[in-house]
């Protein structure tokens, strides 16, 4: 497999709510929400960076779409990593995301691996971390880190 992620979906359980956060509170430009005229087609896009998306959809359509029951919300599956270039800009970020309505879960701090992050999760409790990485490049901020935690014995699927 080449890696080409190009969509990352976030299942949501209010999506006009969803899309006030992402839009309104952070910022993150879209065209709204599109679909709606399908039972399960409602979803917004939010452009991240050329060729990178975060989609929000119900998370009633993410389940019936891929033909899963539809679970309790767990906020330790996934961390979404966004790094900035500097502490005073992680700091900038956990207030803008705390306006918008995120929960901050640990406040931005000096980290064991010689950083400055901070955690805080989004109004459906996906967790997103705000990281300073003083060993990253001055261009390549660009880049998307996701952080997936480690699966019991069986694998991914």
């Amino acid at each position: 497999m080449k890696p080409r992620i190009t969509i990352i979906t976030l299942g949501v359980d209010d999506l006009e709510r969803a899309v006030h956060f992402y839009r309104d509170g952070l910022g993150l430009p879209t065209q709204g929400i599109i679909g709606k005229e399908y039972e399960y087609g409602a979803v917004a896009f939010f452009d991240l960076q050329p060729g990178l998306k975060l989609a929000v959809w119900p998370r009633k359509s993410l389940s019936h779409d891929a033909g899963i029951l539809q679970g309790a919300p767990n906020p330790t599956e996934i961390s979404i990593g966004h790094n900035v270039r500097s502490t005073a800009e992680v700091d900038d970020v956990m207030k803008q995301a705390k306006r918008a309505g995120a929960v901050i879960i640990k406040p931005a701090q000096k980290t064991f691996w010689g950083g400055y992050a901070g955690y805080c999760q989004d109004p459906d409790q996906h967790l997103w971390e705000v990281a300073w990485n003083p060993q990253r490049r001055r261009g390549s901020m660009n880049s998307l880190l996701i952080m997936l935690p480690r699966q019991p014995s069986g694998g991914f699927c």
